[in-house]
């Protein structure tokens, strides 16, 4: 997770978010940054390991695109294998300027997950059905974070603090 109010999702260009590949797979993988970074897809196919996640999915694109926001974030993860990895700890701790290293991360607890507790109850209100391909699930995901109001992004954000303090 990072925040950063003054930027808005609706000022990232959809075109950025979304990378067409014409094989078709039954499901995608999307990465999402709470605030204004928007969604990323994993292409068909990719299997997302520690090595992947740091090389491409962090050094590639998350990380460039939210320094060209802000200079200032604070970077959350879940506790996914490739998230915990010490390779992982130790790139983000370099970096990033205020990452939140495994120790203090709360064990299974979606409740202090942005992404998990708010914008995902959101989005998987996308209607499935009659999808021909990925690029038709895709543009339904883009579709609905597109309508996904900044301001349940923004009280997210807001009660992040108080669900920490809790």
């Amino acid at each position: 997770m990072y925040t950063r109010p003054v930027t808005f999702k609706k000022q990232v260009a959809a075109a950025r978010l979304l990378r067409i590949r014409p094989a078709f797979s039954r499901s995608v993988m999307v990465s999402v940054g709470v605030s204004a970074l928007g969604i990323y897809f994993v292409e068909p196919g990719i299997k997302v390991n520690g090595q992947y996640y740091r090389d491409v999915l962090l050094m590639q694109e998350l990380l460039p695109d939210i320094r060209q926001l802000s200079d200032f974030y604070v970077f959350q993860q879940d506790s996914a294998p490739m998230h915990r990895a010490r390779e992982t700890v130790d790139l983000l701790t370099k970096k990033t300027p205020d990452s939140i290293p495994p120790t203090l991360w709360p064990l299974n607890s979606p409740d202090l997950n942005l992404v998990d507790y708010k914008v995902w109850s959101v989005m998987q209100k996308v209607d499935k059905k009659g999808i021909k391909d990925v690029d038709e699930l895709r543009l339904r995901i883009l579709t609905a974070w597109d309508e996904l109001d900044q301001c349940v992004i923004d009280t997210a954000v807001r009660q992040w603090h108080s669900r920490l303090r809790a």
